[in-house]
């Protein structure tokens, strides 16, 4: 009897990407990605914090351990960036802002370090802190992912170039763009996506200043036959039902997967993430230069003070940032670290398995339907 209801969220999206679950989970995590498409979702793997051999070896991995079932891949490609060589952003900083993350340094017990990008991945660090988000990175990232099984391939901070939307309808993938206003929406349709993910305010990463709410209903009423994923603090099934009755047809889930037992996330930040609630994340600019949501931490705090400088373009910022975050993890300098989070932090309150998070999500969204169903019986 339940099976049967459950049935009744299989949407037209589910069946294009072959998933039985109307639910897209993005994590940094492979663990997590494999779990998720595994059990009948979408695990989407964020690669922009990647070196191109690193998001090799782990599609590779995945290839094998998603044992024929979709997945999908998140890169970044810029539609404005402040340059592409590390050396030149780098001498672009300006010696007040240098100052200033020195003495935050010295404060916190931050011992120094200077590396180049992308030679360690540190579970926990904010969403693309240690791999700069230029458009060399984002290409050569897109040269691996081509060459895998991918079903969706997801384009945020803008439209994906069109030598991407061309080699995704060559492969047969699906393409997806992130919109936070109504007003992307036609940039992204100019693109040929075939999926729009409307998130909103509560999202982690990256993200707007419209509630997934309002954002939702008014991305549906422009997208035309293209389907809509809706993102920002989804945690529950029945967060589920709700986005699909705004006109959704599916939703775009992470908050929810950092606390579980699959996951990478640095154990200090996993106990944040679990303890966090709603209004302890914030959107700050202080890691990449773009408008992020992140757990409130000592560094984003500082960044808010009257003497910090304004945050500099992407990447120029992420540069700046880079060896003192990364820095605090190496050292477990706990009050520094963080984590891209969303406000659906709130609706986590411990570490459970990927498998037992879908099952709650698959209970409560038969649950739902079945109360809105008795609804309008009653009307009836």
């Amino acid at each position: 009897m339940r099976g049967d209801r459950r049935a009744v969220v299989v949407t037209p999206l589910c069946r294009r990407l072959g998933v039985d679950l109307p639910v897209l989970a993005f994590s940094h995590c492979r663990d997590v990605v494999a779990a998720v498409s595994r059990a009948g979702g979408l695990g989407v793997l964020g690669a922009a914090s990647m070196t191109p051999e690193d998001l090799d070896r782990d599609l590779t991995w995945l290839d094998r351990e998603c044992a024929g079932r979709p997945y999908g891949v998140d890169l970044l490609f810029p539609a404005k960036s402040a340059g592409d060589d590390p050396a030149e952003l780098a001498g672009r900083i300006p010696a007040d802002h240098r100052a200033f993350v020195d003495a935050l340094r010295t404060r916190w017990g931050v011992p120094v370090r200077r590396s180049e990008p992308g030679h360690n991945r540190l579970g926990g660090m904010p969403t693309e802190i240690d791999h700069l988000m230029t458009h060399v990175n984002a290409h050569a990232l897109w040269e691996v992912a081509r060459a895998h099984p991918i079903r969706l391939v997801a384009s945020a901070l803008g439209p994906p170039p069109a030598e991407v939307r061309a080699e995704t309808i060559r492969r047969g993938m699906l393409l997806a763009g992130l919109v936070g206003d109504p007003r992307h929406v036609r940039h992204q349709l100019a693109a040929g996506v075939d999926v729009l993910v409307a998130q909103g305010y509560e999202a982690a990463g990256h993200t707007g200043d419209i509630t997934t709410m309002v954002l939702v209903p008014q991305v549906v009423a422009v997208a035309g036959d293209v389907p809509v994923v809706a993102a920002g603090g989804i945690a529950t099934g029945r967060q589920v039902v709700a986005a699909l009755a705004l006109g959704a047809q599916a939703v775009w889930t992470g908050s929810v997967w950092l606390a579980t037992a699959e996951s990478d996330l640095d154990p200090v930040v996993k106990e944040k993430i679990v303890a966090a609630a709603a209004t302890d994340t914030e959107k700050t600019t202080s890691y990449t230069g773009k408008p992020t949501r992140q757990l409130t931490t000592v560094w984003t705090q500082a960044w808010r003070t009257p003497e910090a400088p304004p945050s500099l373009p992407s990447p120029v910022q992420q540069v700046l940032a880079r060896d003192t975050v990364v820095s605090a993890f190496e050292h477990q300098v706990t009050p520094v670290m963080g984590s891209a989070a969303g406000q659906a932090v709130g609706l986590v309150t411990g570490t459970r398995s990927v498998a037992a998070v879908l099952d709650d999500l698959r209970m409560q969204m038969a649950d739902a339907v079945e109360a809105v169903t008795r609804l309008t019986d009653d009307a009836g």
